[in-house]
């Protein structure tokens, strides 16, 4: 009886512990993620107004506004979206859907797994050797466009895959059971069903891509371009933008690298809240 006494107490103990950690640890997540928020705010607070978010940059992006850099990001979202979506919201549903089990689904997988953990410099390098050399786009949104869409594509797929395996089974089976073909079930039932699930990630991959520096660096950006009018100019970028600001001004401009350090990163946040907000919205409707 004492035995079992002592372990009940250990067990009570370690579970004490454990939640404290994990705690913890989770109270220092959130504790980083708002020290970083408030001080970009707090740094950056000050310099937003009209005129720095409506007005192009002056005396070598000292002075006026990021008019431009703010327009050549949505450029570059815009652009790989439109790239990015439909092929990796496709390969998700073929990897969850359609693929055999066996080792060439295995190793398109594991392709998926390394794609994820190559580091954004080389993806530019891969985009500057393949659309801007090889391919003779040019340095251009659309050459960093297509880069982009390379980086986020194992996100978009990975979510994609995992979004469409939550939803039941018993549904695909009921689809089937009343007629209808495998796409229909698919395009109907399944793909509506995981709907939040793969909007979180495509947000996700593409607030990514809005943040990247290295591989627009080679491949898109451009130091004080005007605003672009197609696809095949080049473009200021708010990442760029603040690495040429933080490091190769002519004069020390730290209001305009907090400026913009602090609209990259609200205009990523509220992306990001919006998608939270309608995934919760949505998943109230699902009754399974």
């Amino acid at each position: 009886m004492t035995t079992a006494r002592n372990r009940i107490r250990r067990a009570r103990a370690v579970e004490s512990a454990m939640r404290l950690v994990t705690g913890t640890a989770a109270a220092l997540v959130v504790g980083a993620a708002l020290g970083i928020v408030g001080y970009v705010l707090w740094r950056g607070a000050p310099s937003i107004s009209w005129e720095f978010l409506s007005q192009a940059p002056r005396k070598f992006m000292t002075e006026g506004g990021i008019w431009p850099a703010i327009a050549g990001t949505l450029w570059l979202v815009v652009g790989t979206a439109i790239f990015a979506l439909p092929v990796g919201i496709a390969a998700g549903v073929y990897l969850s859907e359609y693929a055999p089990r066996g080792r060439r689904t295995r190793l398109i997988r594991l392709s998926i797994a390394n794609m994820a953990g190559v580091p954004s410099i080389v993806y530019g390098l891969f985009g500057l050797a393949l659309f801007v050399l090889l391919l003779k786009i040019g340095v251009s949104i659309l050459a960093g466009a297509l880069t982009l869409a390379c980086l986020t594509l194992p996100v978009i797929i990975t979510s994609t895959e995992e979004a469409l395996r939550q939803v039941p089974q018993d549904l695909r089976q009921a689809s089937l059971a009343l007629g209808a073909t495998r796409w229909r079930t698919i395009r109907k039932v399944v793909l509506p069903a995981a709907a939040p699930g793969i909007v979180t990630g495509a947000i996700l991959g593409l607030s990514r891509a809005a943040g990247e520096t290295a591989p627009v660096l080679f491949t898109a950006a451009y130091f004080m371009a005007p605003l672009p009018t197609s696809s095949f100019d080049k473009a200021m970028v708010l990442p760029y933008h603040i690495y040429i600001m933080a490091v190769q001004a002519v004069k020390p401009a730290p209001h305009v690298v907090w400026g913009s350090a602090l609209v990259l990163v609200a205009g990523v946040s509220v992306i990001n809240v919006a998608a939270a907000a309608w995934r919760s919205h949505m998943r109230k409707k699902v009754t399974w």
